[in-house]
């Protein structure tokens, strides 16, 4: 009866593998030597001193497997594409940042110029209207297409606006 039981273990062990090795791995296991001895119901010193043979061909799968596919348990798999994943997206988030402090920088300086353009408009229409040494240029004549030579508009023109 020994041999029986001895068949018996071994060809659990087998098909224990075969089933880790196809990435059937059951919820709470992984694909490694412990969970092999628990889903075959063989305790893992047994395993151990008994069927080496079986342990040293699961190591050798288990290492083709991953050299070719990569990790044949699908959780474990997954773990690391989404940490990979994640690291991507904190990568992004980074940047996304850093554009937008680059952008809000670049707003305040435009608002800043912006401010200081109006005061100075805001100067010099009241320079103009309080008689000081502020003269109004003499308008030019314009053409069909609407300006002459020079296409920028005149000081009384921006003063006006």
């Amino acid at each position: 009866m020994p041999s029986d039981r001895h068949a018996n273990a071994e060809s659990r062990l087998k098909a224990a593998m075969d089933q880790l090795m196809a990435g059937d791995v059951p919820e709470g296991l992984r694909c490694d030597i412990q969970s092999l001895s628990i889903l075959a119901a063989v305790p893992r010193a047994t395993l151990y001193r008994t069927y080496p043979h079986i342990k040293q061909e699961f190591e050798s799968r288990l290492g083709r497997a991953r050299e070719v596919t990569g990790e044949p348990d699908p959780r474990l798999a997954q773990i690391d594409r989404l940490k990979a994943e994640v690291a991507a997206l904190k990568g992004r988030l980074s940047r996304m940042k850093q554009e937008a402090s680059e952008a809000s920088e670049f707003k305040m300086l435009a608002l800043s110029r912006l401010v200081e353009q109006h005061d100075e408009i805001q100067r010099l229409r009241a320079a103009l209207q309080g008689g000081g040494n502020v003269r109004t240029l003499p308008a030019r004549a314009r053409t069909h297409h609407g300006a002459v030579g020079n296409t920028s508009p005149s000081t009384e023109e921006l003063l006006t606006e």
